[in-house]
């Protein structure tokens, strides 16, 4: 061991690698802006942040462009939708960029949890984030707490202009004055005075698809319908979907009201969308514009879709005493076995090489003999000329018949009992009971007595609570009221568009003079019409 410093001996650097070295020290530098609307100002604004981040990385020696990242009328609270913000994480995490310049963490992201997210995978990979407006690079350890305190204030101002947005929607709701869109309301249009107006060709497919659901016919038919008339959809497409027509056939719009709010957002964060059952106020604007059905049709279509569902098993092999509705044919919910009380069902049978229709019960068809032995298989054509004879029987005496339909239908409306306060009356109550509760919440904030505080507001929730029990109540029976008014409407019209004696099959009277329809045997059937009459018939085959 010596005390002497050891010798060094420096190698300089090549002189062609020292060149090598600058260069390579460039900085690949991408640039990403967003805009939140598609709005010509702020398009102007997204072309503006393309050309002053291009020109800012060019003229920078120690910069090298590694592309422009720009997402147009996308919401920054998300990045799910945001294609290319996304692509430049990709780009990053394949080395392809060393440094992104972005205006601001408002531009980055307003939701909290993705910006400190995203800043700290890129800074695992070497890479930081320029935020201009703020004057912070995301690669030092220390730069996190600002990053997070600058977050959450974007956060919390996407979160208030949300807030804002949706009590100036209500506001203009309360006063009728929010506006409706229709962009995608086939059978519509908007004039220059931003009105509803119809288009009159779409106006007669709606109708059409009105009247034939009511008629009888399925979705599926509906659809087949449609694409067999090459009729197209909003959009333009020739393929229909069920969801669309059942959409036309269930909206108020088409009866001429609106109904606003009937979904709404549960955060600004998540963006998901549920509808609302009651959470929410709701905003109902009768005769908002001239209607393409009248409000009779779109209540029938309602009631009809109501017992159509009502009729369906919750599977078709399921052993409830219905099978699963077809809406197509009347007797699809009206034949039953005389023997197990099952639906039955119409299924087409091969003979010598002619098809013919035949009626068979479903819980035969499903199990064979496990839970009906002996019934009877039951041609269409026998079948259907022994209920028309039936009918025929009893038209005898139209008025009379017509009466007693009258009868059975109005029996399905029963009155609320025990009601004295009109639902006007109830509403009144209610605001006044609301406005007690707010008083009482502020007076016991300093109450010495808060057992009376807490009596006081129990008194009031009871109230309320059965005060809009029987709100509920009044709005059922109205519903049932009118359900049962467009019933009678349409037997009495069933009846007068009847001949007094009928000679061909009409799936439309059947529905409406036909109560049940019962196999006895492979050749009687008991037709009970629509108030109680009894009729035994005989089937020819």
């Amino acid at each position: 061991m010596t005390d002497e410093k050891p010798r060094v001996i420096i190698i300089p650097p090549k002189p062609e690698l020292q060149q090598t070295a600058a260069v390579t020290k460039q900085l690949r530098v991408a640039a990403y802006c967003r805009v939140s609307t598609k709005e010509e100002e702020q398009v102007s604004s997204y072309e503006a942040q393309c050309e002053y981040y291009t020109d800012k990385i060019m003229s920078n020696k120690e910069w090298t462009m590694a592309g422009i990242f720009a997402d147009e009328g996308i919401t920054g609270t998300s990045t799910k939708k945001r294609t290319e913000f996304l692509r430049m994480i990709r780009q990053c995490k394949q080395k392809k960029i060393d440094l992104i310049l972005t205006k601001s963490i408002q531009r980055f992201a307003r939701n909290t949890l993705d910006c400190i997210n995203y800043t700290r995978i890129l800074r695992q990979l070497g890479i930081g984030v320029l935020f201009e407006k703020e004057n912070i690079n995301s690669l030092p350890p220390d730069s996190e707490f600002m990053i997070t305190m600058y977050g959450a204030m974007a956060q919390s101002e996407s979160e208030s202009i949300s807030g804002n947005i949706r009590r100036g929607r209500q506001m203009h709701a309360n006063v009728g004055t929010l506006k409706v869109p229709c962009h995608r309301l086939y059978g519509y249009k908007k004039d220059e005075n931003e009105k509803f107006c119809i288009i009159p060709e779409q106006a007669e497919v709606v109708r059409e698809i009105y009247q034939r659901y009511k008629d009888g016919a399925s979705l599926r038919n509906l659809q087949d319908w449609l694409e067999e008339n090459q009729i197209k959809t909003v959009l333009g497409e020739s393929r229909w979907t069920t969801t669309s027509i059942k959409s036309i056939l269930t909206n108020e719009k088409y009866c001429g009201d609106v109904l606003l709010q009937k979904t709404f957002c549960t955060d600004v964060i998540s963006k998901k969308v549920i509808k609302n059952v009651g959470q929410m106020a709701q905003y109902y604007m009768p005769d908002h514009h001239e209607a393409i059905v009248s409000r009779e049709q779109y209540n029938a279509v309602k009631a009809e879709m109501a017992r159509r569902s009502a009729l369906r098993s919750p599977s078709k092999t399921a052993v409830t005493g219905r099978s699963c509705y077809t809406s197509k044919y009347a007797l699809s919910d009206r034949l039953v076995c005389g023997e197990c009380g099952t639906l039955y069902r119409r299924c087409t049978w091969t003979s010598l090489g002619r098809k013919y229709p035949v009626w068979r019960c479903t819980s035969r068809l499903n199990y064979g003999t496990k839970y009906c032995h002996d019934s009877p298989t039951i041609k269409e054509e026998p079948l259907q000329a022994a209920i028309l004879a039936a009918i025929n029987s009893a038209m005898s005496d139209k008025p009379a018949l017509l009466d007693r339909i009258k009868n059975a239908v109005s029996l399905e409306l029963l009155p609320v009992q025990g009601q004295t306060m009109s639902l006007a009356d109830i509403e009144r109550r209610l605001a006044q009971l609301d406005e007690r509760f707010q008083t009482l919440l502020a007076e016991a904030i300093d109450a010495e007595d808060k057992e009376a505080c807490n009596a006081q507001f129990a008194e009031i929730l009871t109230e309320q609570t059965t005060l809009k029990k029987q709100k509920e109540e009044i709005l059922q029976s109205s519903a049932d009221t009118d359900r049962v008014c467009t019933s009678m409407k349409q037997a009495e019209e069933a009846m007068e568009n009847t001949a007094q004696t009928i000679t061909e099959w009409n799936e439309n009277a059947v529905r409406q003079i036909v109560e049940r329809v019962t196999v006895l045997s492979a050749d009687e059937i008991l037709v009970r019409i629509k108030g109680g009459a009894e009729i035994r018939q005989r089937l020819g085959w």
